[in-house]
């Protein structure tokens, strides 16, 4: 799978409301409180690393931490968009939470958001032959013309691009665009465009994270 990007320069964002965060979280269970906390630790100790070892902290934590559930199975819905916060009170998510939990904490971070995308890729999961199945992945792009990496909870390690010939892009974007694909025109404002993703980046934002 090729991925590329169209780069943005733009100033990398560490805003991160974490007295707010840790508020909310105080709320629920002792677990998720601490939860957020190791969070908060995992994106103080990201900060100060090279951007690939942010993304592998990053990575490495919602991972390990987040147990695969349809969203039918955590919130009795077809298709919900949690929020991180949300993500890390249920202990539980899909594709898509997996992937909006590692963008939001690699901006806190320090990553800026021209780098990052979230792709909806058709994903053969099983053999060659099988049918594609509909998934989302986060994207990170260190350069213009690099091979982007994979941020996926399907595969442990992150990957290159040009190594996951199991997904073909179908859109991608952030909080800054809409894409065709990932290398075609833009497609609008994604906050317009895409209601779910416009609800959680309000959610998120309301928590703490921008």
């Amino acid at each position: 799978m090729l991925l590329i990007g169209i780069w943005v320069a733009v100033r990398p964002s560490q805003a991160l409301d974490s007295e707010r965060l840790l508020a909310l979280a105080t709320r629920q269970d002792p677990a998720v409180l601490q939860a957020v906390r190791t969070l908060l630790d995992t994106i103080a100790r990201a900060s100060s690393q090279p951007e690939e070892a942010r993304i592998e902290l990053v990575n490495q934590f919602f991972n390990r931490r987040i147990f695969f559930r349809e969203d039918v199975e955590v919130w009795g819905q077809v298709d919900y968009w949690a929020s991180p916060l949300e993500t890390l009170v249920r202990g539980q998510g899909d594709c898509e939470d997996y992937a909006i939990a590692k963008y939001f904490a690699l901006l806190s971070a320090g990553v800026a958001p021209a780098k990052l995308r979230l792709v909806y890729v058709r994903a053969v999961l099983g053999p060659p032959a099988s049918p594609p199945v509909a998934h989302m992945v986060l994207a990170y792009y260190a350069g213009p013309s690099a091979d982007p990496l994979i941020l996926d909870n399907l595969v442990p390690e992150v990957t290159a691009a040009s190594r996951r010939r199991d997904l073909t892009p179908v859109f991608s974007f952030n909080t800054q665009g809409l894409w065709q694909g990932t290398q075609g025109s833009e497609a609008g404002d994604p906050l317009a465009r895409l209601s779910r993703w416009r609800d959680v980046v309000a959610k998120a934002r309301e928590q703490g994270f921008q």
